[in-house]
């Protein structure tokens, strides 16, 4: 016979949250009708990040995703009028990935939907509880590299 496990509930209340965060947000995606998935809304931001537009490979990297996965979320969004593949110009072979006009408005957008889902996620909570939820969120995200992929707080 096994011990219970005593963060058996606590991991699944982690889970669930992330669950309803992720049905939340895409729920307000939705609303403002951009016609992009989750998937996409975060390559948007992740592209945003950037100082100068990534490769493909710089964005699978970031993502944490195969290269054939940015491959597909690029192209929905270049099909959309959000991205656009440019030739670097020191290397014509390697390929960026550029934010468009639409696709700057569309993070806007993005942005706004996630900043409407957080509200709405946290209003049970005092300011006081916020402060301290988010000081234990750092201490989770920052916490030690138990995967050993060298990560630390989210990109995206």
């Amino acid at each position: 016979m096994t011990a219970p496990d005593p963060d058996g509930p606590l991991a699944e209340q982690l889970l669930r949250l992330t669950r309803r965060v992720h049905r939340i947000q895409k729920r307000h995606l939705e609303r403002r009708d951009l016609g992009i998935t989750p998937a996409q809304s975060r390559l948007l931001r992740t592209l945003a990040h950037y100082g100068s537009p990534p490769r493909m490979a710089d964005l699978a990297e970031r993502l944490e995703v195969v290269p054939r996965a940015v491959t597909t979320l690029v192209d929905g969004l270049e099909a959309a009028g959000k991205v656009r593949r440019a030739p670097d110009p020191a290397n014509r072979r390697v390929i960026r990935i550029e934010l468009t006009d639409d696709g700057r408005a569309a993070l806007r957008e993005v942005r706004a939907a996630r900043r409407l889902a957080a509200e709405e996620i946290l209003s049970p909570l005092t300011d006081e509880q916020r402060t301290v939820l988010g000081g234990l969120l750092d201490t989770l995200v920052d916490g030690p590299d138990t995967d050993g992929g060298g990560r630390g707080a989210g990109t995206a």
